[in-house]
């Protein structure tokens, strides 16, 4: 080839490795991410959006058209967003492909974004009106993709998925509250729910810090929540500052009889930088300052108002304890009216020195009882009463990821471990809920158990509710339904609203604490 030739196949090379940039075929995909959609949150995702570029330098994106199959109602949404987020696939508000649009049966989202090579993730999200309703659900698909290279059809990965509709009970900065965290739910004689919780000020970390137990309330069965309010505060206790008498990990129950509401947390006094639940942090004895203090509020007006903490750890710890807690879930009331409330505590130093066990009221709440450890080697629990009137404690589990399980019939003095102990329900280590229930016609209702935990043995995520029709000796995987598949920190509790729905607060990847509000009818129906 002579020098001329040479010259002129060096000068048209940009042209050709331009046309074969050019001619790299564009892919798309959509997905559903398994996640609510929650009033309160400004971007609540719903369509994850891929295009796959390839090696393409000048690949242009001018539109998405989108069309709203699958939601319920239009009505409850407020407007659509189509966000950007580059090559990361985790989401994230901060770019936007355009301006948000009002809802529609179909929408078009028009502007203009260079595609960078490789894979390029969009978003479409929603907001929510208030009165969205929690019953129904918002789905998204994404039919066309028009680009400066050609129209695409994404492929839909995630065919016929629906986001269910929930509430931002409480998220990070709320009234510049750093953290929420520790929910344990519960309903009221008049049917009001109460969210009890940590608020933790200034860091997301637990004790010893400036933490006060908070309260949410709903009157109209989850919809909207009034302000927070502050039910147990140590202030300056013994001269120290509030991140030296820092209240944490509420426990909540109810007296339905006479509607009388109880609260309890521990209570730090000094040991900055120590932990309740670890090494020195909580020591035998009663002492403040040494020993964690256990202690309790009532309300006697629907949770409005709230009496001064009442110290209860002289009454209910043994001395040569390390510990007694609250377990931040909801007790239970029996037929005759004894209230039954799961505590936990330590016995030692060691880290598997810990136990689960119940606290008993037979005078509505008056004076309370500890019964003997149910399982040791495990903390944090919730109790049930089963059909033949012995009472079930699911613990969180210190030794294998798989939750404890044990039967009391002489309400705790002594305990049998239930079949399905230590190998049938799975967890990550975290706190889990349990609820008994009645579901059918009124002439012929049915008990059924559910169960709410991170449904996994590694991280807190797969936030799952599952369904058991024979007193919790089988799960079956047909029943478990899948909440928020994102990281959280679990801590699910669960209540009873009506004869219809159950309520549950969780901390999951949308919101510090999520409500959702599930009709019972769609737990038992494994198509759902």
């Amino acid at each position: 080839m002579n020098a001329f030739a040479t010259s002129l196949c060096l000068a048209l090379l940009p042209l050709f490795t331009l046309s074969a940039e050019a001619a790299t075929p564009l892919r798309a995909t959509t997905s559903s991410p398994r996640t609510p959609v929650l009033i309160r949150n400004d971007h609540s995702p719903v369509l994850k959006i891929v295009i796959d570029a390839g090696e393409s330098t000048d690949t242009e994106v001018r539109s998405f058209e989108v069309q709203l199959r699958g939601t319920d109602d239009l009505a409850d949404l407020e407007s659509l967003s189509l966000l950007s987020t580059g090559p990361s696939q985790t989401f994230s508000p901060e770019t936007r492909f355009t301006a948000p649009h009002h809802p529609a049966s179909s929408i078009l989202f028009s502007g203009r974004q260079l595609l960078k090579p490789g894979l390029n993730v969009f978003w479409l999200t929603c907001r929510l009106r208030n009165s969205a309703n929690l019953s129904r659900h918002v789905a998204a698909v994404c039919t066309s993709i028009v680009t400066s290279h050609g129209d695409l059809v994404p492929a839909d990965q995630s065919p016929g998925a629906r986001h269910r509709i929930g509430v931002a009970v409480r998220k990070h900065l709320d009234n510049s509250v750093h953290t929420y965290r520790i929910p344990a739910l519960g309903t009221s004689s008049k049917g009001t729910l109460l969210c009890v919780y940590d608020i933790r000020r200034s860091e997301g970390r637990d004790l010893q810090e400036d933490i006060d137990i908070g309260l949410s309330r709903s009157t109209d069965q989850g919809q909207t929540w009034e302000p927070a309010r502050v039910i147990m505060d140590m202030g300056q206790f013994g001269g120290l500052p509030p991140d030296q008498n820092g209240c944490s990990d509420p426990g909540l129950i109810i007296d339905q009889q006479t509607g009388e509401i109880f609260c309890f947390a521990v209570w730090m006094n000094g040991k900055p930088g120590k932990h309740q639940w670890v090494d020195d942090g909580s020591e035998p004895g009663f002492e403040i300052g040494k020993a964690a203090q256990f202690l309790m509020v009532r309300s006697t007006d629907d949770g409005l108002t709230w009496s001064q903490p009442e110290n209860l750890t002289r009454k209910l710890k043994q001395e040569s304890w390390w510990l007694l807690a609250p377990s931040p879930q909801q007790g239970i009331q029996l037929s005759d009216g004894t209230l039954v409330m799961p505590v936990q505590g330590r016995t030692g130093r060691e880290p598997e020195a810990t136990f689960a066990t119940l606290m008993i009221s037979r005078d509505h709440g008056q004076t309370w009882t500890v019964a003997q450890p149910g399982y040791t080697g495990g903390n944090e629990c919730q109790a049930a009463q089963l059909g033949d009137g012995s009472i079930m404690l699911n613990v969180r589990n210190d030794r294998e990821r798989f939750r404890a399980v044990v039967i009391t019939r002489d309400l705790g003095q002594t305990w049998q471990p239930h079949p399905t102990s230590r190998n049938t329900l799975i967890e990550p280590n975290c706190n889990g809920s349990l609820l008994r229930v009645h579901v059918g016609p009124a002439e012929n209702k049915q008990p059924v158990l559910l169960f709410a935990n991170p449904h996994t043995q590694k991280g807190r995520t797969h936030h799952t509710l599952q369904v058991s029709f024979d007193e919790g000796l089988t799960w079956p995987a047909s029943h478990h339904l899948l909440l928020d598949e994102g990281p959280g920190a679990g801590y699910p509790s669960l209540t009873q609203v009506d004869a219809n729905h159950i309520g549950l607060v969780y901390e999951g990847s949308q919101a510090h604490l999520t409500f959702e509000k599930l009709p019972l009818k769609d737990l038992l129906d494994p198509k759902r």
